[in-house]
């Protein structure tokens, strides 16, 4: 059932019990719980002028430019964790992978697969968390969908967030533009979001303060493209992490890159959590940073436009772009030797992000 075409005053004999209550397949029938459902907690909590029309879908003007748009799932487990929950996560996320065209993201679609039994007091906290994320972002959920499953068919919630954005004018940033000798560079510290989520899994006995890096990164892109202009390609190391991510700029710019293992910026808390775990540090998921790659003579100008951004005030530059045929990324160790950087195998921690 569509958000929009349910948003209406409709009295109900019983208010929703946020404190005690829990999801039932009722509330996935379409019938009059699914729209109470939606009109107590959905479209109070994302109120704006798009959902308040009560229509199946969002009509919006554009500004001129081009547009961008992207979708991304959002399974994690726990729902919960250090420094944010699936909420703002799937805010969070969707804004990025538009942000990382070098657009200003507008508008958000959200779609939700509830588990019967969810507790209704854990929907209001994701639902609450997602519309705070939103609004610190000035971006509006203009429309979206609810369904419920049975008992043991879901993880609690599934979050779909589908983002649209507009690409200023004269900004040209894809995964292809990589060029031999580009520099390389990272907005901050890596792994930070999939060690957070480590020390909260029930089978593992790590512990940990460090919280996860979540955040919206299209002002700290903003400031970055008002800088240079002509960067080359962006792109947030999620799922996989910075080495995953590397490996797929190079493929699509058809080139090698090398990093370096002392420029890597990785917090000894994360470093010590990985060699207990047996993980690597390049692969550890991350939400809140970008890898950016440049023109050797604009990286200068690059790194300090993100460093006076709170979101990058610990950028470094890792390394630069090469020639390589076989399009492989290479890391030179600390102890002066060279590794091959391949892509991830397998899966290192399920339901990350």
């Amino acid at each position: 059932m569509n958000v929009t075409n349910t948003v209406r005053r409709t009295s109900y004999i019983r208010p929703l019990d946020f404190e005690n209550g829990r999801i039932d397949m009722s509330h996935g029938s379409g019938g009059r719980a699914s729209a109470q459902l939606i009109d107590e907690l959905f479209a109070k909590a994302f109120d704006n002028d798009y959902l308040r029309q009560g229509n199946d879908q969002a009509a919006f003007d554009v500004v001129a430019g081009r547009m961008v748009m992207s979708t991304d799932a959002h399974v994690i487990s726990p729902l919960f964790f250090p420094g944010g929950d699936i909420g703002c996560l799937s805010v969070h996320g969707t804004i990025n992978d538009v942000a990382m065209a070098g657009a200003r993201p507008l508008y958000l679609a959200a779609s939700f697969v509830l588990e019967e039994g969810l507790p209704l007091a854990d929907l209001k906290r994701i639902v609450d968390s997602m519309a705070a994320a939103a609004r610190a972002a000035n971006v509006s959920i203009v429309t979206g969908d609810t369904k419920v499953v049975e008992q043991g068919k879901g993880d609690g919630v599934f979050i779909t967030t589908t983002g649209m954005g507009i690409v200023p004018q004269g900004v040209d940033i894809r995964g292809d533009r990589a060029r031999p000798g580009d520099k390389i560079l990272v907005s901050g510290t890596i792994g930070d979001h999939g060690v957070a989520v480590m020390s909260l899994r029930e089978e593992l006995s790590f512990e940990t303060a460090l919280c996860s890096d979540t955040a919206a990164l299209h002002a700290l892109v903003a400031a970055m493209v008002e800088k240079v202009p002509d960067i080359h390609c962006l792109r947030d190391p999620t799922r996989g992490g910075l080495g995953t991510t590397l490996n797929e700029l190079a493929r699509q710019s058809g080139c090698g890159m090398v990093i370096h293992e002392t420029a890597l910026p990785i917090r000894p808390e994360v470093s010590a959590a990985c060699e207990f775990l047996g993980l690597d540090p390049l692969y550890a998921a991350n939400e809140g940073k970008l890898v950016a790659i440049c023109a050797a003579a604009d990286a200068d100008s690059l790194l300090t436009a993100m460093r006076t951004h709170p979101l990058g005030t610990r950028a470094t530059i890792i390394g630069e772009v090469v020639e390589d045929s076989h399009h492989f990324v290479q890391m030179k160790t600390a102890f002066g030797g060279s590794r091959i950087v391949d892509w991830l195998t397998g899966e290192q921690l399920p339901r990350i992000c």
